[in-house]
Order: C-alpha cells, then structure tokens, then sequence
C-alpha cells in the first residue's frame, strides 16, 4: 500500500509541475504581459512601467522568472494581487468559503440524488422511470449550465419569488437560514450536470452486478430482492463511482466558475473571471494552482480509497 501511494503521490506531483509550467508560460506570453492593465491607465508614463518591470522582475529570461516564481510559491508567497495591493492568499481566502459551500452542496445533491436515480433506472428497466431518467440526463448534459441558471432565475425568482436571484446573503442578514435560502438555487444548478452524470454512470455499474453469478444465487437461496439490491448490488456498484467522484471534481469547479457569475456568488470561479479581465495574474496563477491542486488531491483520494476496498487495484 506505501508503494502504491508513493507512486501515484509522484505522478500527481509530476503533472503539477506540468500545469504550472503550461500556466505559467500562457499568462506571459499573453500580448501585454502581466502589465497591460497598467498600460491603459494615462497617468503611467513609459518610465513607471519600465519601473514596474523591473521591480516585478519581469526583465528576466522567462525561465528565471518561472523558478523565482515558483520558489517563492513553496515558501509560501504566492505573490501581491495587482488590483487589491494584497497577498493572493488573503484575495484566495477571502472567496475559497463561498466556493467549498458552493461545491459540498451540490456535490452532496449529485450524489445522493444520481445515485438513487441510476439504481432504480436499473432496478425497473424500460420502464416510464428509466425512459424518463435517460431523457432527462441527456438533456442535462446537452444544454449550458448558465442557460439553466438563467432559467431559474426567471422562473424561481422573478416570476414565483420563492428564492433570491442571486448573492450569498442578504445585507444585514447573516444568518444560517439566509445563507440556505440563497444557497438553494446556485447548488441546483451546478448539481444538474453532475446528477446527470453519476445516474448514467450508476446504472450502468449497477446493470453490470445486477448479472453477476452471485446475485443470482443469492436470489435463488430466496433472498428477499431489497435486501439483494441494498447488501450485495449497491455494494458493488459504488466501487466505480469513487473514481468517478475523483474526476467530477474539475466539472464541478468549471461550472461553479459559471454558475458563480451568473448568480453573483462571491467564489473563487467569479474572483478568477474578475481577475482574468483585470489581468491581475498573480491572483489568476494562484487560482490555477489552487484548482490543480484540489483536482490532484481528489483523484488521488479516489485511488486511494478505491484501492484500500479493492487490494487488486494496488497491482496496477
């Protein structure tokens, strides 16, 4: 089991060095640099922003200022937002809160309500039930997900009133159930694709233990169906979905970016597109890093779980 963490601990620190390089390298070559913002403004002269460069360290080879960037990463700077003056990780901290609800919402929505779906789907083939999953599942993933937040604005919002268009909270009003209130559209939405998703998936795992030996025989010794589908499909089943749980998590953070935006939700996708249009890359890098990292981290929680259940998984 240590071997197997080890390794896959390397490949997931491998592929970090990797997008930070591709990160790193598109943001500068990006035309303008990381100063454009600061060439629009009229009062800088051509002298400021040769200052500027040089401070920033911007005149160096651009490998330079990768490893200078980077080492200072590990230490722990993560650089000084261009637009706020602050640290990243203050600008990071300040929307990483409204984000992790955001995203443990509907992720907990996703699952419960996919994986319910996809057994029953599977447990009553070609029925109305599972006719009308698999209809709703591809219209889930074929439409945006900012069309559906701006249906339910419209809808939920404008027209029937039962919940805000959009923000975290109402000014004045903090509590737990106002925070519920706004939370309950937003993690609608960004959950839809995911449930989609996770029904498909789950039926088709669940259709694959449904024919296997042993539920037949269990099925033959008598065994009440609930007690089979509960104790001996659903069991089975799930193994795959972990993985699956792994690899949701960057469809899960682009469409919170979008969701975000449309919702006026103050996390971390809408600090990213706001720092994008500002050019603020200090702020756009540390996103970038922090998203790779959460993404890294998930999968390799997946092996390892997958691989503590399944000891065949440790051979790969």
């Amino acid at each position: 089991m240590a071997g197997f963490l080890f390794n896959r601990l390397w490949q997931s620190i491998i592929l970090l060095v990797i997008v930070s390089i591709i990160g790193f390298t598109v943001l500068n070559m990006i035309p303008g640099g990381p100063l454009s913002q600061f060439a629009l403004d009229a009062s800088m002269t051509q002298a400021d922003i040769d200052r500027l460069t040089r401070q920033l360290g911007l005149d160096k080879p651009l490998i330079l200022r990768y490893f200078d960037w980077a080492w200072r990463m590990l230490r722990g700077d993560w650089g000084t937002s261009f637009r706020d003056g602050v640290p990243v990780l203050q600008v990071i901290g300040r929307h990483l809160f409204a984000t992790l609800l955001l995203m443990g919402s509907s992720t907990a929505i996703s699952i419960a309500i996919g994986t319910w779906i996809g057994i029953r789907g599977a447990t009553h083939r070609y029925s109305g039930f599972d006719y009308t999953a698999t209809v709703g599942a591809m219209i889930a993933l074929s439409i945006p997900t900012f069309w559906f937040g701006l249906v339910g604005i419209y809808v939920f919002s404008l027209k029937l009133g039962w919940v805000p268009a959009g923000n975290m909270y109402t000014i004045g009003d903090q509590s737990v159930l106002n925070y519920l209130h706004h939370l309950v559209l937003p993690s609608l939405v960004l959950s839809l694709v995911s449930i989609a998703t996770w029904s498909r998936y789950m039926r088709s795992a669940t259709l694959d233990v449904i024919n296997q030996d042993f539920i037949k025989t269990a099925r033959a010794k008598g065994v009440r169906e609930r007690r089979v589908v509960m104790k001996h499909v659903v069991g089975n089943a799930l193994l795959p979905m972990i993985t699956l749980a792994g690899m949701q998590l960057p469809t899960i953070l682009g469409g919170a970016l979008v969701t975000e935006t449309v919702f006026t939700w103050p996390g971390m996708g809408r600090l990213f597109l706001d720092s994008l249009g500002y050019s603020d890359y200090p702020v756009v890098m540390g996103l970038l890093m922090l998203s790779a990292v959460l993404t890294l981290l998930g999968n390799l929680i997946a092996d390892v779980i997958v691989a503590m259940v399944d000891p065949r998984i440790r051979l790969a």
